[in-house]
């Protein structure tokens, strides 16, 4: 997981939050300096790496969240438990 104090400043506008569907928990972040990087968050603080810290960093409520609305990286990530 990566935290503000660890160089993400959010407030800066290269960061961009968007949410797949509007009704949906989970916020990805496009960060327009990086590429092949997946970055979400549930509450705009914790920021996570999806090829690190997906399932192993997320709650259990936080993996459930995930997994509902995010199927096909459930399906990609299938080998990790």
């Amino acid at each position: 997981m990566i935290e503000e104090e660890n160089n993400l400043d959010l407030d800066n506008s290269e960061y961009v939050f968007y949410k797949n569907n509007d009704n949906d928990i989970i916020w990805w972040i496009e960060n327009v300096d990086t590429v092949g990087e997946r970055l979400f968050t549930f509450d705009k603080k914790n920021i996570f790496n999806l090829f690190k810290d997906y399932p192993y960093n997320l709650t259990k409520e936080e993996k459930e969240i995930f997994d509902k609305e995010n199927p096909y990286w459930v399906d990609y990530f299938k080998d990790r438990k």
